[in-house]
């Protein structure tokens, strides 16, 4: 039997698609410069791009993606906010991932990792919902998980962003493109992650701080990639 969830999906794919039809074949999609144009380096942060198995990206769809390792200190607290060589300090790894879809017509849509994490052995720990404030003063809603495979335990940020609005819900994400699409014939939009690892003998807040101070340095550079 399907669960309350599944149905949920189904019939907000289903008023996406009649909606859709309704509206013909053809978005506005506002330019963009593309993500590989993402800075290389960010505050203490210096990055190397991971190239993506042709057999994922026939999953993903047609899209633009960023995947990126960002190497930088474990403790960015206070001032330790310079750039660290591996012979001062050990150099902890930040998973940046992107996906930015130009439309969602014809069955296209956004891939949650609430499906993927678990698919790939990943179970969740811990969830919520908070608010994040990025360099520049803007809010984010985010979603905060802890994940673990049952030898390592990583801190996951991720959220929705779409026409200058951040959702971390997926479900609000839906009901957004589809009042979207009716308002403005857009449904374009992108999922932005962040992963870093919990080290041995490191806390969880640790971890999530490291994960914030990136991400609110990161965050300033979306509109150039994600039309708001």
């Amino acid at each position: 039997m399907k669960s309350p969830r599944f149905w949920t999906v189904a019939l907000l794919l289903l008023a996406t698609a009649i909606m859709l039809h309704s509206r013909g074949d053809v978005d506005r999609v506002p330019t963009s410069q593309p993500l590989s144009s993402m800075p290389q380096t960010i505050g203490p942060w210096n990055s190397r791009d991971i190239p993506m198995q042709d057999d994922v990206l026939a999953i993903l769809g047609k899209g633009d993606f960023l995947n990126r390792i960002y190497l930088g200190p474990r403790d960015v607290s206070g001032s330790n906010l310079q750039p660290v060589s591996t012979a001062s300090a050990p150099l902890v790894p930040i998973s940046l991932f992107i996906g930015y879809f130009a439309s969602q017509r014809s069955g296209q849509s956004i891939h949650s990792p609430q499906n993927c994490l678990p698919g790939a052995g990943w179970t969740f720990e811990s969830s919520r919902y908070t608010d994040l404030t990025a360099d520049n003063g803007k809010v984010f809603r985010v979603g905060e998980y802890v994940i673990s495979d049952g030898t390592t335990r990583q801190f996951v940020l991720y959220w929705y962003q779409a026409h200058g609005r951040s959702i971390a819900n997926e479900y609000a994400a839906k009901w957004y493109m589809i009042t979207d699409a009716i308002r403005l014939n857009r449904t374009d939009g992108a999922i932005v992650r962040v992963i870093t690892p919990i080290q041995p003998r490191e806390d969880v807040a640790t971890a999530r701080d490291r994960v914030v101070r990136f991400t609110g340095m990161m965050a300033p550079s979306l509109p150039r990639f994600i039309p708001d």
